[in-house]
């Protein structure tokens, strides 16, 4: 292989990783923008998964984040995870999640989240996990959750993802 063939199939390699890990669309629903939906890949037989999102409310008038579904899970409950007097609190927001006028809300590890119950199959990397938000004004809003690896902290293409070096050393030009 000539070093040229060689860096052109490194570069197509780069390339299609890239492109794999392209931001999902935003979502759109009346005065909300619903933006980069992810989840993570569960371990073999786990039950849970976490649901993560950002929503922006660019109207002028509250909306609420009152529930959830997802044929993946058996239920889902909007929750919030928080430290109380040095423990870590996670319960479900029975009363939904206010999204105020001109603020976002972030759903991310560590805070506000979808709490995926009753898992039917495992979340594998690379699945996308179709999920019916339901809002108070919105109505119902569907969003596809991206599944990025058991580790992740943010959807492919955040700052919280950290590619892994690779070792060049190796490779013959």
């Amino acid at each position: 292989m000539t070093r040229a063939t060689a860096l052109l199939a490194f570069g197509f390699i780069v390339a299609g990783f890239f492109a794999g890990s392209a931001r999902a669309e935003d979502v759109k629903a009346g005065d909300l923008v619903i933006s980069q939906p992810w989840t993570r890949a569960t371990p073999g037989g786990a039950k849970t998964g976490g649901g993560y999102l950002t929503i922006e409310n660019k109207g002028s008038t509250s909306d609420k984040l009152v529930s959830a579904t997802a044929d993946v899970a058996g239920k889902v409950e909007v929750h919030e995870m928080a430290m109380n007097n040095g423990v870590m609190t996670m319960r479900p927001l029975e009363s939904g999640l206010t999204i105020d006028p001109g603020k976002t809300v972030k759903l991310a590890p560590g805070g506000y989240h979808l709490m995926l119950m009753e898992l039917k199959n495992p979340l594998k990397q690379g699945d996308k996990v179709p999920v019916t938000l339901q809002f108070e004004r919105a109505g119902r809003v569907a969003v596809t959750l991206e599944a990025q690896g058991v580790g992740a902290q943010g959807p492919a293409g955040s700052d919280g993802m950290k590619m892994e070096k690779m070792d060049h050393s190796k490779m013959k030009m």
